[in-house]
């Protein structure tokens, strides 16, 4: 059982932290497994605008706050998650009182009370954000993803939520952070878009790598490339979202999906030996990995479950659905040991 099992935590003390998404619910579901295992926690949604500012004169801290109590009494480390995103944004906040799009000077008003409310609310607690999430495209002309907020700003809303963000809290480590950000041409753009942030002297201090990824996809060599790359850049380096899908990483709905199979013990080994893999390649570059967050606690509680096939269990985690540590997570220890 975990009692008898190693502190993860503890493994990786010297190296890097070793962090969990939580929510409301599994900071007391799964409380024993956070406090003996994991030294930083990001909240998975109950920082997202949608849920923390719902209305546009209402704050909602009240989940957060207990995540972030929570850290607080067991000494771990707060990534506050996330400023700016085109999902779980409500439409109030791109719209003026008429139900028409709101003027620049709006969304811009809006966008720098958001950041000063947030932000300061948990200065001194929140000591990271990911500031901005996910506005580089995947393929196509251009480099930036034509969300709402482009195209309620312009390109400079990323600048901008930058130094919104290093106002509300300049002792803050301010992270921009993607999905798919070892692709070879997503990292290229996300590159050139760090590259320009840091020319014009903006606040960024590292690049989150969300690091969802599947059994075989993407290699270790394409992921080492891109972590050498964007190290090259003097950014601080956190994997933020980690977790390995047993399922090949296919969610566009004209294409077959890869049918439900149960956790046998081919795909456990196999599991095994893919964090294996990724622990070794993040310990190769611990000097810039300050923090490795899995995207979720145990298997019982995982994002990956119904995506993108409703009904379908994945088994993406180092715990599985009874809180016991899985051969994956043996692995990932005995590397630290070594």
């Amino acid at each position: 059982m975990t009692d008898q099992a190693p502190s993860l935590k503890e493994a990786y003390a010297s190296r890097f932290r070793v962090g969990a998404a939580v929510n409301a619910a599994t900071v007391h579901t799964h409380a024993h497994l956070l406090a003996r295992h994991f030294s930083s926690v990001t909240p998975e949604n109950e920082m997202k605008w949608e849920r923390i500012h719902p209305a546009e004169d209402t704050y909602s801290f009240s989940a957060a706050d207990q995540i972030v109590l929570f850290a607080r009494d067991h000494g771990m480390f707060v990534r506050g998650h996330t400023l700016v995103w085109h999902n779980q944004t409500p439409s109030w906040v791109f719209l003026d009182s008429l139900g028409q799009p709101a003027p620049a000077k709006l969304v811009e008003a809006r966008l720098e009370q958001h950041i000063a409310e947030v932000v300061g609310h948990y200065r001194g607690a929140a000591l990271c954000w990911d500031v901005v999430n996910e506005a580089v495209i995947d393929q196509g002309d251009g480099w930036l993803r034509p969300s709402p907020w482009r195209q309620a700003l312009g390109d400079d809303y990323i600048e901008m939520a930058f130094r919104l963000a290093h106002q509300a809290d300049p002792g803050a480590l301010l992270f921009y952070n993607d999905y798919n950000e070892t692709k070879p041409d997503k990292r290229d753009r996300i590159l050139r878009l760090l590259e320009h942030l840091l020319d014009r002297g903006v606040p960024v201090h590292g690049v989150g790598l969300q690091m969802h990824v599947s059994l075989d996809d993407p290699p270790i060599e394409e992921m080492e490339e891109a972590i050498e790359r964007y190290r090259a850049l003097g950014l601080r380096l956190h994997v933020t979202e980690l977790d390995v899908s047993v399922y090949p990483w296919v969610h566009e709905p004209d294409r077959p999906q890869a049918p439900a199979r149960p956790y046998d013990d081919e795909l456990a080994e196999r599991l095994a030996a893919r964090y294996e893999a990724l622990f070794a390649l993040y310990l190769r570059h611990q000097d810039a990995i300050d923090n490795v967050t899995l995207w979720g606690v145990a298997d019982d509680s995982t994002w990956r479950d119904d995506f993108p096939v409703k009904g379908r269990k994945d088994w993406p985690l180092l715990f599985d659905v009874h809180h016991r540590p899985k051969e994956a997570f043996w692995r990932v220890v005995r590397l630290a040991q070594n």
